[in-house]
């Protein structure tokens, strides 16, 4: 069983070094079932043939030294040091690789069910979601907002609250689910939804704006023009580059493409049944689904809704729309 358990712990040591490293994509909602089923089936066995067999061991152990004091009395031998204490805590004792597996298993039993079922940790990579969301926020998303979902295979278990525009989701980016995204709700199924010349419609209606001062981005030092957006009854910020053309470049392939029309002014899209059309605060610096499509209903992930951390700003903590 050591041997074998090295190879498993080993297993998970060169996924997790190949991951950092870049070498593949990993997956950590799988890792994650992997690491509580094994350490799971290792914490039964400790309690049920492992540990028994330790005891019965120390209890052996405390019986041989009875019987041995008792002969000892008889040959009128009455002081001896014999302790067996120690030796049968020693034998009780869990070794290393039950440590390392039973031991750790409710830990990791109790962060499974809490990301899986109630709330995931995110960390901002890009300024896609500039000025709502900054690089280097700690976000939390809620994963029961929209429905509970199985893990790693996503399928719907509950109902939830329906999505709303103007929601900032997490989902399984289309074109690689391994990797997860964060953007803005704009169109729902059956809307039709334009970003013409930077002015957004949805199904034929403009969505409100308000011009504002200009932002300042530290990240790239410049000032972008910031509007306060109206996609639902919660206006959110916005920001654009009055630099960058309306024409949107490097459009790829992907399925529904027939639904949308593009042109040197922006595009405009017919929503399909059972997908979100994706936008970034940061209208010109975000790849989203003007870029690469719809959002099944199949690859949310939750709704973010709270910044936890941010090492470099402790000011950012607290709920954003």
């Amino acid at each position: 069983m050591p041997l074998l358990t090295g190879l498993i712990l080993g297993a998970f040591v060169a996924y997790g070094a190949g991951w950092y490293l870049g070498m593949f994509t990993g997956n950590f909602a799988l890792l994650m079932l992997m690491a509580t089923v094994v350490s799971g089936v290792y914490w039964v066995a400790e309690r049920l043939v492992f540990l028994p067999r330790r005891k019965a061991a120390a209890a052996q152990l405390q019986t041989q030294a009875a019987q041995r004091r008792e002969e000892l009395s008889r040959m009128g031998i009455a002081q001896t040091d014999v302790d067996v204490t120690a030796a049968s805590e020693k034998l009780i004792m869990q070794p290393w690789w039950l440590d390392w597996t039973a031991g750790l298993f409710p830990v990791i039993a109790v962060v499974f069910i809490l990301r899986s079922f109630l709330f995931e940790p995110f960390k901002i990579p890009s300024g896609s979601m500039i000025p709502t969301l900054l690089v280097g926020d700690l976000i939390l998303v809620n994963k029961f907002h929209y429905g509970l979902r199985l893990p790693v295979a996503n399928i719907k278990m509950t109902q939830g609250e329906p999505v709303r525009r103007g929601d900032v989701m997490v989902f399984r980016y289309p074109p690689n689910p391994n990797v997860d995204y964060i953007k803005r709700v704009v169109g729902l199924p059956g809307d039709e939804v334009a970003y013409l010349n930077k002015k957004l419609t949805i199904n034929g209606q403009p969505v409100a704006v308000a011009d504002l001062p200009e932002f300042f981005d530290e990240s790239v030092m410049r000032y972008f023009r910031q509007e306060r957006e109206s996609l639902s009854d919660k206006p959110h910020l916005i920001i654009e580059d009055n630099d960058r053309p309306a024409f949107i470049a490097g459009v790829g392939d992907y399925p529904f493409r027939d639904h949308c029309r593009y042109s040197v002014e922006g595009v405009v899209c017919k929503v399909p049944e059972g997908h979100y059309f994706m936008m970034g605060d940061n209208r010109d610096n975000s790849l989203d689904s003007r870029y690469w499509g719809f959002v099944p209903d199949a690859n949310i992930v939750g709704k973010a809704f709270f910044v936890w951390m941010n090492f470099g700003n402790f000011k950012r903590i607290g709920s954003f729309d």
